[in-house]
């Protein structure tokens, strides 16, 4: 192991190399701030590039896009809450209110700090952990993924405001039911196509989120007749301080460790993903968070931004975990990874330690120098790239449509999908205005293709019987978690009335004490 580990130092700090990391750095990260490109048309168009490279450079290349793209999508979810790619939707929650309070400079750069670090753990873990990770990854079967997604599904609490708790359910419900929509994996018969053949691979989550987010916003912008003014969003001296005091540190920084090491754990996991991680570790630390911070999220909590932000770049590293060592792509852009490294003739696996020691361990160093490249490169270009705000909004809001549109239709070239986007557009402008919270329907459509998946297999192998739920400790395991999850805000709410009833009782008392005194 480390003589490998010495093979891949020597290969990735070759000048070339190092060349490769900081264009794959700076190419990712800003076809991540384009509004829905994201990594895997970033990697997409860096394929042909990597053809005439050997295949450490190759890959490192691509490696650098994809954290790269993931790195800078948070931007233009923070600036003008058009999520740059599938895994920085999350991010929007706080991002966008802290810009509009005035604060975007101080958001770019927790959302840098949060990634950065994010990454470098997720690195280091990979470094020294990898084996280990990959026979992880393999213990997990199809009830075990079924139970994390119920628990991932606990968190919509953490997506609903006070008193909105059933209107998340309910966005939930719609969420899942979206999600049924193609050919159902098990029997491979389609349902709710309506005979439509566009319809037939489901709908796409960035689709999804585009139209839910960046689309629905201009829409309300138009509706609030702030579409009319002339005058930028905000000028440039009042973007805030990129500086975080030592209380912000202090605030956040518990929380990106923690999202970090829970990220990378979801991103070993295949089928996972960054998505999913910065969705649950959301949830996970809104849960987590006293009764004042959980008023926050939503509303531009330091910690709302610091968790998916940790989460989706450790992710990324850890979905290299089962890549490399098992064969298995964790996601779609792993899966275009698989491929790259086919075509140069490596094949992935558990022999890939022992075949190509040099590739291996030089994309998991090479992902440490990167994420140095990008801290370096993104810090000093937040005051240029905040300049977005300065816009007019009659300039910025035909810009956002453009961008979203053409990021959509670039994904399957398909015009169907941007008809598609109007039509969710509509319904989520009509639930906007009554009050429902569209992060919950997210949710419910990212977990419910896993859980459905996972559902029919873990049925099939139990002959129909419902107790693969606790036949397996890890399963009964999680299972309990997420029941306690559910009851957690049950208990919260038991916990305030018992609270409120006995001030009463007390007040009433005092009351009686000083009728008596009298």
């Amino acid at each position: 192991m480390f003589d490998g580990m010495m093979s891949g130092l020597t290969t990735a700090v070759m000048p070339f190399n190092l060349l490769m990391v900081i264009v794959g750095c700076f190419a990712g990260t800003f076809i991540g701030m384009l509004p829905g490109l994201g990594p895997i048309s970033a990697i997409a168009l860096m394929i042909p590039i990597t053809y005439g490279l050997d295949p450490s450079s190759g890959i490192i290349l691509m490696a650098g896009v994809y954290y790269g793209a993931i790195f800078g999508g948070s931007t233009s979810s923070i600036l003008i809450n058009a999520p740059g790619c599938a895994s920085t939707v999350v991010t929007a929650f706080d991002g966008y209110p802290l810009a509009q309070k005035k604060q975007a400079g101080k958001a770019l750069a927790l959302a840098a700090y949060s990634s950065f670090t994010g990454g470098t753990i997720g690195a280091l873990v990979l470094l020294f952990a990898a084996p280990a990770l990959a026979k992880v990854s393999l213990s997990f079967q199809s009830s075990d993924y079924f139970a994390l997604m119920i628990l991932g599904l606990t968190a919509v609490a953490a997506f609903s405001g006070k008193g909105q708790v059933l209107k998340a359910l309910m966005m939930t419900v719609f969420g899942l039911m979206i999600a049924t929509v193609g050919i159902d994996v098990m029997s491979g018969i389609p349902r709710f196509t309506f005979d439509n053949v566009d319809l037939i691979d489901g709908i796409s989550f960035l689709l999804l989120a585009m139209a839910t987010f960046a689309l629905t916003e201009v829409v309300m912008t138009v509706l609030r007749g702030e579409h009319k003014q002339e005058e930028p969003q905000m000028d440039m001296d009042s973007l805030g301080s990129m500086k975080l005091s030592k209380e912000e540190v202090k605030h956040v920084a518990p929380t990106v460790g923690r999202s970090s090491f829970f990220g990378f754990l979801v991103g070993v996991l295949p089928g996972a993903g960054a998505t999913i991680a910065s969705f649950l570790s959301y949830g996970m630390e809104r849960n987590l968070a006293s009764k004042e911070e959980k008023a926050k999220f939503g509303k531009g909590a330091l910690r709302g931004l610091a968790a998916p932000e940790s989460a989706n770049n450790a992710a990324s590293t850890g979905s290299f975990v089962p890549l490399l060592t098992l064969g298995i792509p964790g996601s779609g852009t792993t899966a275009i990874m698989l491929g790259a490294l086919i075509a140069y003739g490596i094949q992935p696996g558990p022999r890939l330690f022992v075949d190509n020691p040099d590739v291996f361990w030089s994309v998991i160093i090479s992902m440490y120098f990167g994420n140095i490249v990008l801290l370096i490169l993104n810090l000093p270009l937040i005051p240029y790239i905040s300049r977005l705000l300065v816009i007019p909004r009659p300039i910025l809001i035909p810009l956002i449509l453009f961008f979203s549109i053409t990021g959509v239709y670039l994904v399957s070239f398909n015009t169907f999908d941007i008809q598609m986007m109007v039509i969710i557009t509509v319904i989520a402008t009509f639930l906007k205005l009554l009050h429902f919270p569209m992060a919950p329907m997210l949710l419910g459509f990212i977990l419910g293709d896993i859980l459905e998946k996972n559902l029919s297999r873990s049925l099939t192998l139990s002959d129909g019987s419902y107790a693969f739920l606790w036949e397996r400790p890890l399963t009964l395991t999680i299972m309990i978690c997420a029941v306690l999850a559910l009851l957690m805000p049950l208990f919260s709410m038991w916990r305030e009335k018992r609270r409120q009833v006995n001030t009463a009782d007390a007040t009433e008392a005092a009351d009686e004490e000083m009728e008596i005194s009298k």
